[in-house]
């Protein structure tokens, strides 16, 4: 599985705000209530949030030797998968509020929206802690590169070979 990369992270973000933009522009020229999620879905933000860390430190137990029992690969591949989700439903969720804060803060002084411009500020933030939680649980589901005995390779190692005769592969277990 490959890793996220930040850069796709920031376009779907953009995307989002672009078309949060739009669909506040929209629903304010027909008179219809701005589409910002409502403060209780701070408490699913949250959930889900906690979630992914609790799984995540569960995983970085188990890489760092803490653990005495296997881990189950199963579990492992489901928190990394949920570390990705994490991470773009709040990039969604961030880039769409945004969007709606940037119309909010435009319009500002022609329509009392201040308590929907907060909410969609909570909203926003509330994305900015699904994304760093996604990321950082995303790390942990790392194994680290095994490292040569004596540090990194140099020109008369080759890569695949060892550093020494006739030497296994010895992790210092």
């Amino acid at each position: 599985m490959k890793a996220m990369r930040p850069v796709v992270l920031v376009l779907i973000a953009v995307i989002a705000a672009v078309i949060g933009w739009l669909a506040t522009v929209t629903t304010n020229r027909f008179s219809m209530p701005t589409p910002v999620l409502p403060v209780s879905a701070l408490i699913t933000m949250a959930v889900i949030a906690v979630l992914t860390l609790i799984m995540g430190i569960r995983v970085l137990h188990w890489r760092n030797g803490k653990k005495k029992n296997l881990l189950n690969p199963i579990l492992a591949a489901r928190t990394l998968i949920l570390a990705q989700a994490c991470a773009y439903a709040g990039t969604l969720l961030l880039g769409w509020h945004v969007g709606i804060a940037a119309d909010l803060l435009r319009i500002g002084g022609l329509r009392g929206g201040e308590g929907i411009l907060w909410n969609a500020l909570l909203m926003g933030g509330g994305g900015v802690v699904m994304v760093v939680v996604g990321l950082v649980v995303e790390r942990f589901c790392r194994i680290p590169p095994e490292d040569l005995e004596g540090g990194t390779a140099g020109p008369e190692t080759r890569r695949g070979e060892t550093k020494g005769e006739g030497e296994y592969a010895y992790r210092g277990d």
